[in-house]
């Protein structure tokens, strides 16, 4: 299974090489894992104890799924009546360093209220309108993963793993949020500055001919209400999870229902083919599908070896053979890029839970290595897939142009947070 899941794995990040889509290869990759493991089994009931395994894993996958389908949606909405045109029309600059820093604070602090994925795929939207040429475009892209990972690991709720440790009460709000803010920091400002020195110049804005004009079929009210309702709704989803208890995609449902009635009535009165573009019925004709479904299919894939066994041994091998709490979070960390943070942040919770109290050193540099580690590769966080899908960026290109900026900033914050343990919490 792990040495398929490997030749998977090359065939999703040599997509453009061997012109076959991603997508496909996932759901594959998922399928196989989980027939080996089945018929692996020497155990005579293992087809029923794989099937409920596969449920519970499916159960956990969809929320995350419904979740990102929700918030694309929100974002198409929004961009259809060019709503986010309130944000592009105040950034004027068009020196490149200016405006990468400018994006990339936004994305980190976004993070941190709403979630990284989302973040991302707002910023992605924002990024759409600010500039023209996609190889510059891409590089802004990598900068929001990084951003919207570091902005992510330091707050409660602004990355899963870390509502993981939060909700099962390894770590507090407050204290996750003052340990890890200044190594989140660190993590983003050290690529920025390098990648800063990589950009001259100034950014070609899309033109006037070459911009959406929603504006012919909306009117300036009805574009700042979708826009702030949209907005809203985001921002609605942690204080509703929090009241409710229920899980962020029931949040991000209902909002996207509010959304769905307010532009179904503002513009029943229109032509056909302007309401086709302004409403949800429309807008989920162009939502990317394929990018949902690799999301679906290399969950289910690591999903298949966590059910193994194969994610346990490694934490188990990882605590036998190395032992320090640093070393083995930073392990996590590199291993977050390939593999699923989710899991492996629930099998290391399983194995210490009952050992280490809460706000633990462990549990918050977890936090921050499951979080920030995902930055190294393209597809090792739900944000960098969800760049990946909206902008097509080549996995090998940003393996040459982002990874080791983003390696580099996380063995930073590593070190930050080291030395700030040692010296002012120790």
């Amino acid at each position: 299974m792990v040495i398929l899941f490997a030749c998977g794995y090359a065939a999703i990040a040599l997509e453009y090489p061997l012109k076959i889509n991603k997508s496909a290869s996932a759901l594959i990759l998922a399928v196989i894992l989980w027939l080996l493991f089945m018929f692996g089994s020497q155990d005579t009931s293992a087809p029923g104890e794989v099937t409920q395994s596969l449920q519970q894993h499916l159960a956990a996958i969809s929320e995350i799924v419904f979740f990102l389908l929700g918030a694309m949606t929100i974002v198409e909405l929004i961009d259809s009546h060019e709503g986010f045109r309130i944000i592009t029309d105040r950034i004027t600059t068009r020196n490149k360093v200016k405006l990468l820093w400018m994006i990339s604070f936004i994305a980190f602090f976004l993070s941190a209220v709403l979630d990284n994925m989302t973040a991302a795929i707002v910023m992605v939207a924002l990024l759409r309108k600010l500039i023209a040429d996609k190889q510059e475009r891409w590089f802004f892209a990598g900068m929001v993963i990084i951003a919207t990972n570091s902005g992510g690991a330091w707050s409660p709720i602004g990355d899963v793993t870390t509502i993981m440790l939060w909700i099962s009460g390894q770590i507090t709000a407050l204290n996750i949020m003052v340990k890890t803010f200044i190594p989140g920091i660190i993590s983003l400002l050290v690529p920025l500055t390098g990648l800063s020195f990589l950009l001259k110049g100034e950014i070609n804005r899309l033109s006037k001919t070459e911009k959406k004009h929603a504006a012919d079929s909306t009117s300036g009210w009805e574009r700042n209400l979708v826009f702030f309702l949209g907005i809203a709704s985001l921002l609605f989803i942690p204080v509703f999870k929090t009241i409710t208890h229920f899980p962020p995609y029931m949040g991000m449902l209902l909002g996207l229902g509010v959304l769905w009635i307010t532009t179904e009535i503002l513009h029943q009165s229109k032509h056909e083919e302007h309401k086709s573009r302004l409403t949800v019925a429309g807008i989920l004709q162009r939502i990317d599908t394929p990018s949902i479904l690799f999301f679906l299919g290399i969950l289910l894939a690591v999903a298949a070896l966590q059910s193994a066994g194969q994610l346990s041994a490694l934490a188990a091998f990882l605590d036998s053979a190395i032992g320090n709490f640093y070393v083995i979070n930073v392990i996590i960390g590199f291993l977050s890029a390939v593999v699923d943070n989710v899991p492996l942040v629930a099998g290391t919770i399983g194995m210490y839970k009952n050992m280490l109290p809460t706000d633990h050193y462990f549990w918050e540099m977890l936090a921050y290595c499951a979080g920030t580690g995902g930055s190294i590769l393209i597809i090792g966080s739900a944000a960098g897939v969800a760049v990946m899908g909206m902008e097509r960026i080549d996995f090998i290109w940003y393996m040459k142009r982002i990874s080791l900026w983003a390696i580099i900033g996380y063995l930073a914050g590593c070190v930050t947070y080291w030395a700030m343990n040692l010296l002012l919490f120790s």
